[in-house]
C-alpha cells in the first residue's frame, strides 16, 4: 500500500478510484464499515481503493491545548488499512491553509483534480470545508456536479448507541478495556521504542520495557494485563504499569510492561503493547517490600486474566 501526501497529485494508476473519507483514528467498527464499503465497490468496479485522512486531527489544530486523545499513530492506521484491502492512504495536512478551503473547492480541487476520485464513501455525519460548512447533503450535490458519486454509510450501533472514537476514549478513561476492545475489534495498542530507564524494575525483580506515551490518549492510570508484539512478530504476555509511578521520583508518564518468562534485551526495539484488562489503580505503598509483594499479586492476576 502507498502512503501519499494529500497536497500532491495522485499517480495515474490510482486515479479514478473510490475514496473513503474520514479521520479514522482508531479504525473502529464504524470506520471499518466506511472503508469496507469503499473497498467492496472499488473491487466490484475494477478501481483502486483509497483512504483520505487527516494529520494532525482537526481538533488538535483548532484546540492545540487539548489533552492527547489519539488512538492510533499514522503507522498503525496504515497497517490496519492495508489489512482491510486499501491500495493507498492519502494524508491531508490539516493546517491553516487546508482549514480555509471552501466546501466547493474541497470537492472540485481536492477530490476532483488532485485525487481524480470517481466515487466517495463516508459516514453520514461527515463534515468538511471551512468552518465545517459542508455536510453529507452538500457533498452529494457537489459530487454530482463534479461527476463524483457519493455514498453515505450509516453508523454502526451497539445497544442503540453509535460506535465512535468518543465512546472508546470514555471506556479507556474508565479502564474498561473490554468495551474498547469490542468497539475497536482489537485491544487498544500503544507502540513505541523501548527506552533505558532507571532500572528500578530490575532491582525489584521485575525488569520492565519503558515506553513513552507520546501523543496517545492517556487511559486510566494503573496496572494492566498486557500482550506485547515484538518487531519480529512474536507475541508475549505480561503485566504493565501505565502512569506516573507514584513511588518514585521524578514523576513521568510511562508504559512499563514486564513480560513473563522473557529475558531478551529490548532496548531500542519497537514494541506494540495491547491493553487487555485493567487490574487496579496506581497506589502508594509503605515500603519497597510491600510494593514487591503487590507486584507479585498483580503478575499472578494478569496471568489469570490472559489465560481466560
Amino acid at each position: 500500500m502507498e502512503r501519499l501526501h494529500g497536497s500532491s497529485a495522485v499517480p495515474t494508476q490510482l486515479r479514478g478510484g473510490i475514496v473513503a473519507l474520514g479521520n479514522f483514528d482508531g479504525f473502529h467498527r464504524g470506520h471499518q464499515a466506511v472503508v469496507g464499503r469503499a473497498v467492496n465497490r472499488a473491487r466490484a468496479e475494477g478501481r483502486p481503493a483509497l483512504v483520505a485522512t487527516f494529520d494532525p486531527h482537526p481538533m488538535r489544530f483548532f484546540r492545540p491545548e487539548s489533552p492527547w486523545f489519539r488512538l492510533t499513530t499514522l503507522e498503525q492506521r496504515e497497517r490496519l488499512l492495508l489489512a482491510a484491502g486499501v491500495d493507498a492512504m492519502l494524508v491531508f495536512e490539516f493546517d491553516a491553509e487546508f482549514a480555509d478551503v471552501s466546501p466547493p473547492d474541497f470537492v472540485t480541487e481536492w477530490l476532483g483534480r488532485r485525487i481524480g476520485a470517481a466515487g466517495v464513501a463516508t459516514g453520514e455525519d461527515f463534515t468538511f470545508g471551512k468552518a465545517r460548512g459542508g455536510d453529507i447533503t452538500l457533498l452529494k450535490m457537489l459530487g454530482r456536479a463534479n461527476r463524483i458519486s457519493v455514498e453515505s454509510v450509516a453508523p454502526v450501533t451497539e445497544d442503540d448507541r453509535p460506535v465512535s472514537s468518543t465512546w472508546i476514549r470514555e471506556a479507556l478513561h474508565a479502564g474498561d478495556c473490554e468495551t474498547a476492545t469490542r468497539l475497536l475489534t482489537r485491544p487498544f495498542t500503544i507502540e513505541g521504542v523501548v527506552e533505558h530507564g532507571d532500572k528500578r524494575g530490575r532491582v525489584l525483580g521485575y525488569p520492565t520495557a519503558n515506553i513513552a506515551l507520546g501523543h496517545y490518549l492517556r487511559p486510566r492510570f494503573g496496572i494492566y494485563a498486557v500482550r506485547g508484539r515484538l518487531d519480529d512478530g512474536r507475541l508475549i504476555e505480561g503485566v504493565a504499569n501505565l502512569g506516573t509511578r507514584p513511588m518514585f521520583d521524578p514523576p513521568r508518564e510511562l508504559l512499563e510492561p514486564y513480560f513473563f518468562d522473557f529475558e531478551e534485551d529490548l532496548y531500542g526495539r519497537r514494541v506494540e503493547v495491547e491493553l487487555v484488562s485493567f487490574i487496579r489503580d496506581e497506589m502508594m505503598f509503605g515500603d519497597l517490600d510491600a510494593l514487591k509483594a503487590r507486584m507479585a499479586e498483580d503478575a499472578q492476576e494478569a496471568r489469570r486474566r490472559l489465560a481466560g
